[in-house]
Parts: structure tokens; C-alpha cells; sequence
């Protein structure tokens, strides 16, 4: 009996659950064919279907991440609607706060080896970042229109955002205890009081 389009869909998931699973739990560097047929309860062979080499298995996975990671749901950035509260929200949706976004988080950085043994992957991730810089830019600039935020360049706001939150990830991955969801969102918050509080540039950095 024939296969059919339900069947292959179905399938589908059932692998992108396992790979999944396996990022989770073992991160890139565990990231086999032979991990995911296990968690899957299948031979490698029948995942070569799919993924014919283990370059075509990473990227699979990196798309994942990516596709996880923008359906997330996010329950900051709504925050306010607009101005300095949705440039917080942003910021707080980026960090370890809950067990799936400490996944996504863990998952992420156990990527960054992989990224940047290959070029093409360095730079695609450079222009994620790129794109996350320029949203937060945009939030930075309503915030400075409604008078909530200093002058001074949105980029190079957003750009020592980023910085910050990002290091702040890697602190909390590494010792949850020291920084567990409450302090990192105290050290956010006094961050974003030394931005609003800084003095004001009367002109964009060129």
C-alpha cells in the first residue's frame, strides 16, 4: 500500500521531534544520524531518506532551532505595546526564564562551534543577529520618540542590548544558580536604568 501525504507529514514530525530531543538532551555535538534513529526507533537507514549526510542533518537542525525558536510564544514583548516596556519585553524573551526557553538558549549556544567551523553557517548566523539588532532598533527608536530613552544612535543602542543580554545568557547557562530567572531579570532592569539615565547624544554615530 502506498504511502501517503499524511503518512510522509506525519513521519516528518516524528523525526523533527527526535532531533529535537536529541539537541536537547546532547546538544550539536551529540547530533548523529545514529542519535536521532535511536531516539526515533529506527535504523539509520531509513533517516538517510531525509538527511543523506550529516551536513544536510545539521542544517535541518539549525532551521528547526530557528523555526522553534521564532514560534516560541513570547510573553514580554507585548509588554506596553510600545516603547521603552517592548524594548524590555524583547530582551526578556531572549533570556533563560523558562525550562523551553533554557532549551532553545542551551541549544543555541552548543550551536555556535558548529557555526563557526563553517563559513556559510558564520555568516548566517551574523545576519540573524543583524535582524535582531535591527528590531530592537526600531523598538529603541519609539521609546526615544515617546521621550522614554535618551538620543543617540537606536543601532548602537540595540548593539550594546544584544551584547548584554547575550553575555547574560551565557552567565545564566552556565551557573543557573548564581543567576536564576529572578536575578537576571534584576541585572536587565538595571542595565536598561543606565541606559535611560545615560546622557544623551546630539547626534547619530556616523
Amino acid at each position: 500500500m502506498p504511502r501517503t501525504k499524511g503518512d510522509h507529514e506525519a513521519r516528518r514530525r516524528d523525526v523533527s521531534a527526535a532531533v529535537w530531543q536529541v539537541l536537547a538532551a546532547r546538544g550539536f555535538a551529540g547530533l548523529t544520524l545514529r542519535a536521532v534513529a535511536a531516539e526515533l526507533g529506527a535504523t539509520t537507514g531509513l533517516l538517510t531518506h531525509y538527511f543523506p549526510t550529516k551536513s544536510a542533518l545539521v542544517e535541518y537542525a539549525l532551521d528547526l532551532l530557528e523555526q522553534r525558536t521564532l514560534s516560541r510564544p513570547r510573553r514580554h514583548a507585548g509588554e506596553g505595546g510600545a516603547g521603552l516596556a517592548a524594548v524590555r519585553g524583547a530582551l526578556l524573551d531572549i533570556l533563560p526564564l523558562t525550562a523551553e526557553a533554557t532549551d532553545s538558549n542551551r541549544i543555541w549556544v552548543s550551536s555556535w562551534d558548529t557555526a563557526l567551523s563553517d563559513p556559510g553557517l558564520s555568516a548566517d548566523y551574523a545576519r540573524k543577529y543583524e535582524k535582531g539588532r535591527d528590531r530592537l532598533s526600531r523598538r529603541v527608536a519609539e521609546a526615544q520618540e515617546l521621550g522614554e530613552l535618551p538620543p543617540g544612535d537606536p543601532a548602537d543602542i540595540a548593539a550594546r542590548a544584544q551584547s548584554f543580554v547575550l553575555g547574560l545568557v551565557v552567565q545564566a547557562l552556565f551557573a543557573p544558580e548564581a543567576f536564576p530567572p529572578r536575578r537576571q531579570v534584576e541585572l536587565l532592569d538595571a542595565y536598561l536604568a543606565t541606559v535611560v539615565s545615560a546622557p544623551g547624544e546630539t547626534t547619530a554615530r556616523r
